[in-house]
C-alpha cells in the first residue's frame, strides 16, 4: 500500500512538472521517464542543483533522509557500476552507475555498500592497502538492474548530517546535469524570494573590492517584487547589475539556489544565467559570478548580472557585452530581472532607470602596484618573494599589490601580504618564499603557512621555500619538525578486547596534515576507516583476529615526513 501510494505520489509531481516546466530555458531536451528516484521517500531536498556554496557550485540533489541513516538507495536505472570511490571527506562511500542512455548517476555520503559493491572496494584496500580508494569497474563485473539496492544512506564525508547526494552527468564530458530536467521533480509551487538588487559602477576598471556599488533592498512576494525604496535611479556609466536571491520548494523549508536569472534593459534581454550543466573545473568560478568581496566580508551571496572577462563557464548561455550597460543618452529606460526556479514558477522585480550623461568624468588615481592580467603568464619577483600566476587563474585583471610586516616569534620568515583576501583566484598558483633565518639541517621541514587558506606541496630549493597557493592572503615560513599525535580511546597495553568489535584511535598533525597511515596487527596491514567528522580511526575485527594475544601496531606520517608509532599488546 506504502509503494502504491508513493507510486501515486511521485507520477502526480512528475505530471505537474511536465506541464509546468514549459518555460525553463535549456539547451536540449533531456529523457523524462528514463531514471527512477534514488529512496523510497517522498522527495524533499536540503540542497538544489547549482546552489551557490562556498567556493563551488552544488553539484546534485541533496535528498533528505529524515535526519538519519539507513535507508536502502536505489539504483535510478538498469545499468553498471562504473567507478566506487571511497574519501575521507568530499562524497564519503559514493558509487557511480553508468547508463545505456550516456548518462551516469551518482551517489554520495553512503554509510556503507551492497554485499557485492562492498566486496570489490574491500578487496581493493586491502590489494593496495589504503583506506582511501577511486577505481572503475568493467562493464562485466557488476550489473544493476532498476530499483535494485546499492547502497545504504548515510553522512560519511564532508556532510553536516545523513542525507543522499544524487547527481546524473554526461557519461562522455563528465559534466553534471540538474536532475530536475530528467523529471526527478520535487514538490515546488512557490515562486523564488528576490532580496535585493546590487548596482555596481564599473567606470572601465577591473571588477574588484574597489568598485564602487549600492544595494537596494526588495520586498515583495508571490512572485512580484519591488524596490523597498522606489523611485527612478539615476545612472550613468558602465553599469552592472546584481541581485541576491534564493528559492524554496513545497516539500522543505530549506533556502536553495534559483535556476536561471535574466535581466532586460526596455524588454531586451542582455545577460541570462541557467543552471543547466556545468564541468567541474568551472566549479570553483562561483568566485567570479557571485560578488566575491561581499562574500568575504559579509557572507553575502550577491549573484552578478555581469560577467568578468575571465570567467569561462558554461552557465551564462546569453549576453550582449557581458551584461555590462552603458547608460549616457539622457533617456529613461526600464531594467527588469525575472528569476525562475526549474519548477517554471518565476519572480519579476522592475526598477526604472534615468541615464544621465555627464561631460567630464573624475579620474580616480590608481592606486600603486603592478597590473596583473587575467589572460596572461603574470609574476612577480622582489628578491624576498616570487608570486606566479598562470593564464586563466584570474577573472579579470588586477592591480596587484606587496607589501610585508616584520617576522613573528617562531616564525622564519617576514609576513608577506600578497595582494588581499578579496581576490579570487581559480586555481592553484605559485609562490616562493626566502627565509629571513638559516634553516639548517630543518630545510626539507619548511612550510609555508597561509593565514586564510593554506598551502600545499611545501618544499625547500636553491634558497626558497616553494608551495602552492590557494588564495591571496599573508603567508610565512615556519618549520614542521612535530611527529603527529596518536590518541588510544579504547586499547591499552594487555586489554582484554573480546567484548569490542572495534579498535578507535584519534589522530591528527598540528601543522603539515597528516600525510599516511598504516595499523597492523600480527605484522598483517589491517584496514582502519578514518571518519572526516571526528578524525577517529577505526579497525572492525574479522575472524583473522582468533582468540588469545596479538600485536597491534599503528604508524602515522605527516606532510614533512615525521613519523609518530603506537604500539601495544591487546588479547581477543
Amino acid at each position: 500500500m506504502i509503494q502504491k501510494t508513493l507510486l501515486i505520489f511521485f507520477s502526480v509531481f512528475t505530471i505537474y512538472f511536465t506541464t509546468s516546466a514549459q518555460s525553463t530555458i535549456q539547451s536540449r531536451e533531456y529523457p523524462k521517464r528514463f531514471f527512477r528516484y534514488p529512496l523510497d521517500l517522498p522527495p524533499s531536498t536540503a540542497g538544489s542543483f547549482g546552489e551557490l556554496r562556498p567556493s563551488h557550485f552544488h553539484a546534485g540533489l541533496d535528498f533528505k533522509t529524515n535526519q538519519r541513516p539507513g535507508y536502502p538507495v536505489h539504483a535510478a536505472a538498469d545499468g553498471y557500476v562504473s567507478r566506487v570511490r571511497v574519501q575521507f571527506g568530499g562524497g564519503g562511500n559514493i558509487v557511480y552507475i553508468a547508463h545505456p542512455n550516456g548518462y551516469t548517476t551518482v551517489y554520495m555520503h553512503n554509510e556503507r555498500f551492497s554485499p557485492e559493491i562492498a566486496k570489490a572496494v574491500r578487496d581493493y584496500q586491502y590489494q593496495h592497502q589504503q583506506f582511501e580508494v577511486d577505481f572503475n569497474l568493467q562493464p562485466s563485473q557488476i550489473n544493476v538492474c532498476k530499483g535494485d539496492v546499492i547502497s545504504i544512506s548515510g553522512s560519511t564525508g564532508a556532510v553536516a548530517g545523513p542525507h543522499l547526494h544524487f547527481e546524473i552527468r554526461d557519461t562522455k564530458t563528465e559534466e553534471t546535469i540538474n536532475p530536475q530536467l530528467f523529471g526527478i521533480t520535487i514538490p515546488d509551487a512557490i515562486a523564488p524570494a528576490i532580496n535585493g538588487i546590487g548596482i555596481y559602477h564599473l567606470d572601465n576598471k577591473p571588477f574588484s573590492e574597489k568598485t564602487r556599488h549600492e544595494f537596494l533592498q526588495a520586498a515583495g512576494g508571490a512572485g512580484h517584487y519591488h524596490l523597498v525604496k522606489p523611485g527612478v535611479i539615476t545612472l550613468n556609466g558602465q553599469i552592472g547589475f546584481g541581485i541576491n536571491a534564493n528559492d524554496m520548494n513545497s516539500s522543505s523549508a530549506n533556502h536553495n539556489g534559483i535556476y536561471s536569472l535574466e535581466l532586460k534593459l526596455d524588454g531586451k534581454t542582455v545577460y541570462t544565467f541557467v543552471m543547466e550543466r556545468f564541468a567541474f573545473d568551472q566549479t570553483h568560478a562561483i568566485n567570479a559570478y557571485i560578488d566575491y568581496p561581499a562574500y568575504v566580508s559579509s557572507k553575502r551571496m550577491m549573484q552578478k548580472c555581469f560577467i568578468l572577462p575571465g570567467s569561462k563557464i558554461s552557465l551564462y548561455p546569453q549576453s550582449e557585452n557581458r551584461g555590462i550597460i552603458n547608460f549616457d543618452d539622457d533617456a529613461l529606460h526600464d531594467v527588469a530581472y525575472i528569476v525562475k526556479d526549474v519548477a517554471g514558477n518565476t519572480s519579476t522585480l522592475n526598477v526604472k532607470v534615468r541615464s544621465q550623461h555627464l561631460e567630464h568624468s573624475i579620474d580616480i588615481p590608481k592606486a600603486p602596484g603592478t597590473l596583473f592580467h587575467y589572460d596572461q603568464k603574470n609574476e612577480f619577483d622582489n628578491g624576498k618573494v616570487k608570486v606566479v600566476v598562470m593564464p586563466g587563474n584570474l577573472y579579470d585583471d588586477v592591480d596587484f599589490t606587496y607589501s610585508a610586516s616584520p617576522m613573528l616569534p617562531g616564525n622564519f620568515s617576514q609576513v608577506h601580504h600578497i595582494h588581499n583576501r578579496f581576490t579570487p583566484v581559480h586555481d592553484k598558483y605559485s609562490i616562493w618564499i626566502k627565509p629571513d633565518k638559516d634553516l639548517g639541517r630543518f630545510a626539507d621541514k619548511a612550510v609555508i603557512i597561509s593565514t586564510t587558506g593554506g598551502c600545499d606541496s611545501s618544499m625547500y630549493n636553491n634558497g626558497y621555500v616553494k608551495a602552492l597557493a590557494k588564495t591571496f592572503g599573508d603567508f610565512y615560513i615556519k618549520l614542521d619538525t612535530v611527529p603527529p599525535h596518536i590518541m588510544p580511546i579504547n586499547i591499552s597495553s594487555g586489554r582484554n578486547m573480546a567484548a569490542s568489535r572495534s579498535i578507535f584511535v584519534k589522530i591528527g598533525d598540528n601543522l603539515s596534515g597528516i600525510k599516511s597511515y598504516n595499523g597492523k596487527i600480527d605484522g598483517k596491514w589491517v584496514l582502519m576507516e578514518w571518519d572526516y567528522k571526528t578524525k577517529v580511526l577505526s579497525y572492525t575485527f574479522d575472524k583473522d583476529v582468533t582468540p588469545g594475544k596479538h600485536i597491534f601496531e599503528l604508524t602515522v606520517s605527516d606532510n614533512k615526513d615525521n613519523v609518530s608509532q603506537y604500539i601495544t599488546d591487546f588479547y581477543r
